[in-house]
């Protein structure tokens, strides 16, 4: 079977709204991929302050944005299928949104853009609504990119997403676990922010920085990270614990981005060995997202995993750059044909479940 998907994301980086136009294969089991088409739609000031804001607003004004922004989100697909000839081609949309929300240990989560308003602007079907029957089964309800690295990516070991938050995924004796191991670019944009930058480009700040010892013991020391998985962070733990804590320290913002790239690099590092003890030898490990084309912070993970025998791999610039909507395609396809799209093994739920709610559109 073919499938031929656009896979919309929304990361906690607030960098924009990615789009991947996606041909998924199946057979007998095997699934494969080519993605045809990719782009970022950078938010605007506005966009940025709204969903930003998302979480202090009243429920009526709450519930008005997440209309709103699947209007948007229809109109974006509308413009990249007419720029990419893409008419009478796409099967279907899905959609993650962007998260709000997200409390699993009261079985809630909340994602901004509302499907029905996708549908009704494109005409197309819309899978949106990922996360909540996983968390409605006591699940973390992420990460949720596990499946797709189980069926489209199984060269690898470990796959490490270094997005708003970085996430860790290892197979284990043909188990899966997932968990986000510490907030990442939302903390290291907000610090370039500081000297004018969007983001810390190549990481050439952070390199010039001195790591702060006392600064990095206080990062490291959150109790978090001492949590078992699986095991997952909301947004605002970035911007309402992390930074505050660093606005404490009396550092250069250089230094401040320095002593944060080594926190991602040993928390990574604990990551990989909590869920795999010592048997690392001969591992790869897939880096993905943004963090990704910093060149700095790679730099630093590999210094920390390549000693423990794992390979630290990049993938062409379209996957490491669109492998979550790529992802969110894929577990689109999968709740398509009713099939389990969200893995218990590591989001901690009941059983493995089908998520998704499906809008028609004009079907």
């Amino acid at each position: 079977m073919v499938y031929n998907v656009i896979g919309l994301m929304s990361g906690s980086s607030l960098d924009g709204l990615d789009l991947a136009f996606v041909e998924l294969s199946e057979v007998r089991g095997q699934w494969g991929y080519v993605i045809h088409a990719a782009e970022c739609l950078p938010y605007d000031a506005q966009w940025i302050t709204d969903l930003k804001g998302a979480v202090n607003l009243p429920a009526r004004e709450y519930q008005l944005l997440h209309t709103a922004y699947g209007h948007y989100i229809g109109t974006q697909v509308k413009e990249f299928i007419r720029r990419h000839h893409l008419e009478h081609r796409v099967h279907f949309i899905a959609s993650h949104g962007h998260t709000t929300f997200h409390i699993p240990e009261q079985k809630m989560t909340a994602q901004l853009g509302d499907g029905a308003a996708i549908a009704a602007e494109t005409g197309l079907p819309v899978i949106s609504d990922l996360r909540s029957m996983d968390v409605a089964l006591g699940g973390q309800g992420a990460p949720i990119v596990p499946i797709g690295e189980k069926l489209l990516f199984q060269d690898y070991d470990y796959w490490l997403n270094l997005g708003g938050i970085a996430n860790l995924s290892a197979r284990t004796a043909d188990v899966y676990h997932a968990f986000d191991v510490c907030p990442a670019n939302r903390v290291l944009d907000a610090l370039a922010l500081a000297l004018g930058k969007n983001y810390d480009e190549n990481g050439t700040l952070a390199s010039g920085g001195v790591t702060d010892s006392k600064l990095l013991d206080a990062l490291n020391a959150q109790p978090y990270y001492a949590q078992p998985f699986p095991k997952s962070l909301a947004n605002d733990f970035g911007t309402d614990v992390i930074l505050p804590l660093i606005g404490t320290y009396t550092l250069s913002t250089q230094g401040k981005l320095r002593t944060y790239v080594e926190h991602i690099a040993q928390q990574v590092t604990a990551a990989v060995k909590a869920v795999s003890g010592e048997n690392t030898q001969e591992k790869k490990l897939l880096v993905t997202g943004g963090g990704a084309f910093n060149h700095f912070l790679v730099k630093t993970i590999k210094s920390q995993l390549e000693p423990l025998g794992i390979a630290v791999v990049i993938p062409d610039e379209q996957t490491a750059a669109y492998k979550e909507a790529l992802v969110m395609a894929l577990i689109g396809a999968l709740r398509w044909r009713q099939q389990p799209n969200v893995l218990s093994s590591v989001t901690g739920a009941a059983r493995d479940s089908v998520n998704g709610a499906l809008y028609l559109g004009e079907g």
